[in-house]
């Protein structure tokens, strides 16, 4: 409530309300306008006080609203709550107190009560208050401003007959004339002191009327003092008492979290997940006692394996012999890794040569050659590789003949190991198996070995290539006098004579196992 500032009367100094004056210079309504300006402040006053607790009792009411957009916020149960003990003492729990000191019994309605209590409590009495003024306002009204209206009214009265006795006091000394027996100034005079007399008894009924408003002011002032006390101290133990309950709930969140042990949550989750998380204490995994479907295939083992020495090709030629490690497989490939590790990198051949389409040299001391393509690149690669004599030695000439053995075993068809062999557990049949067959290049037609200086001669070979053989020129297959076969074509045993045995397995033209 905002009202316009008004200057409030005053009496300039040196101004007194003097006895002697039939018509004093003070207007009494001043004294009871100033009374009434006064009321008006407190008036404005208990409004103000008003606007205030009501517009806090409206934030009290905005405030629960607010609080339940806060609820919702940690209404919904937790996402993958599963995850935490749902008995109290856990996150959950303490979610589960978040929610109850929010609403239930909580911020929310502790914003709801204390708007309640504003408006049932505090408001009214600023309201019973504000009407206590207007009516003091009115009872000023009708009585303080009605004497000073006849105050007023009585002293003009006077004062015309003041003037009235002066006009003809003036005339009967100038003229001495006659005049009306009304007019006569001892007449007048008489007509003044009655009129003057009723002056005064209004202006003392006024000015005891004017006593009485003031002392009432200052027991009213007090009244008006005492309850703006009463509600503003009602209000801040409603207020006060609404903080207190708030930040005993907020206290109480915290000391719920507070009483959460650290690794509860985690023990918990390791009781419920035991079957699922790694036990600690399980010794680790060793590959030495891992197992594998065909791990144990007879295809998986090498026929023989070790180390040998190949001499370098091209413009590698110049450095002699490099060491590596290679393998004969019961699939008829000779590979040469850098080494036998399998861990350390990918073990992917750094040569591979199909053997059944090499054709072997033979054995000189702990030498022998090679000479083939390398399969190790694809199809495609082998299809355009070019045919290199690989230069090959063995640790010894014991060594070499076994290494000669086998592979010579193995390029001529004949089978090179004898014991059962193991049906695989893949779905697969045998024989179908990708990477099971030689390249169809090596399929769709027989390759003639090549002759080379020291290696063994074809079937193709004239008589004289024979009986060179023997006379005294140590051939490759030395042992049956005649050299490797070409692909399909069954090779005589080491030290066999007579007529070439067949392979112990039975196989088709381009079947191999």
């Amino acid at each position: 409530m905002v009202s316009h500032q008004q200057s409030l009367p005053t009496r300039t100094a040196g101004t007194s309300l003097d006895d002697d004056d039939a018509i004093p210079d003070v207007d009494t309504t001043e004294t009871s306008g100033l009374l009434q300006e006064r009321l008006q402040a407190y008036k404005h006053a208990c409004g103000y006080l008003e606007n205030y607790i009501t517009a806090t009792e409206k934030v009290q009411k905005a405030h629960a609203k607010e609080y339940e957009k806060v609820l919702k916020t940690v209404s919904d149960p937790l996402k993958q709550g599963h995850h935490f003990d749902q008995q109290l003492g856990g996150i959950a729990g303490l979610f589960e107190n978040i929610r109850s000191n929010t609403q239930m019994k909580g911020i929310a309605n502790s914003h709801l009560e204390t708007e309640k209590t504003i408006k049932g409590a505090v408001l009214p009495v600023l309201e019973r208050l504000h009407t206590e003024i207007k009516n003091k306002s009115k009872e000023l009204s009708k009585g303080a401003d009605k004497g000073s209206k006849e105050v007023a009214k009585a002293r003009n009265v006077t004062q015309k007959h003041i003037e009235l006795l002066g006009q003809y006091t003036a005339a009967s000394s100038s003229s001495g004339g006659k005049i009306e027996p009304s007019n006569d100034p001892y007449v007048l005079q008489r007509g003044v002191n009655h009129r003057l007399n009723k002056q005064v008894i209004e202006e003392n009924n006024n000015r005891h009327d004017l006593v009485e408003i003031q002392n009432s002011f200052s027991s009213f002032e007090a009244h008006i003092i005492q309850t703006f006390q009463q509600a503003l101290q009602t209000f801040v133990q409603c207020v006060g008492g609404q903080h207190e309950r708030q930040k005993a709930m907020y206290s109480d969140i915290v000391a719920n979290a507070q009483r959460i042990p650290p690794d509860f949550e985690f023990k918990g989750f390791v009781h419920r997940n035991s079957q699922l998380l790694v036990d600690p204490s399980a010794p680790k995994r060793d590959i030495s006692q891992i197992s594998f479907p065909n791990q144990n295939h007879a295809s998986t083992k090498p026929l023989i394996a070790g180390t040998l020495e190949r001499k370098s090709r091209g413009m590698g030629a110049l450095k002699g012999y490099s060491t590596d490690y290679y393998v004969v497989t019961a699939s008829k490939f000779l590979h040469e890794f850098k080494d036998d590790d399998d861990f350390r990198k990918d073990p992917t051949p750094e040569l591979s040569l199909y053997l059944p389409d090499c054709t072997i040299g033979a054995v000189s001391g702990e030498k022998f050659n090679i000479k083939g393509k390398d399969a190790s690149k694809g199809k495609l690669g082998s299809a355009m590789a070019m045919t290199h004599e690989l230069s090959f030695k063995a640790h010894s000439p014991a060594d070499a003949e076994r290494w000669y053995s086998v592979i010579r075993e193995v390029a001529g068809g004949t089978a090179a190991y004898t014991e059962h062999v193991s049906s695989p557990t893949s779905p697969v049949e045998s024989g179908s198996v990708p990477g099971q067959q030689p390249p169809r290049q090596y399929r769709d037609k027989n390759v003639t070995p090549v002759q080379t200086q020291g290696l063994a001669q074809g079937p193709g070979a004239g008589a004289g290539a024979g009986a060179g053989a023997g006379a005294g020129s140590a051939g490759p297959m030395s042992a049956g006098g005649s050299g490797p076969k070409p692909y399909g074509s069954p090779v005589s045993g080491a030290g066999v004579t007579g007529s070439a045995p067949t392979s112990a397995v039975e196989r088709k033209p381009g079947e191999y196992y």
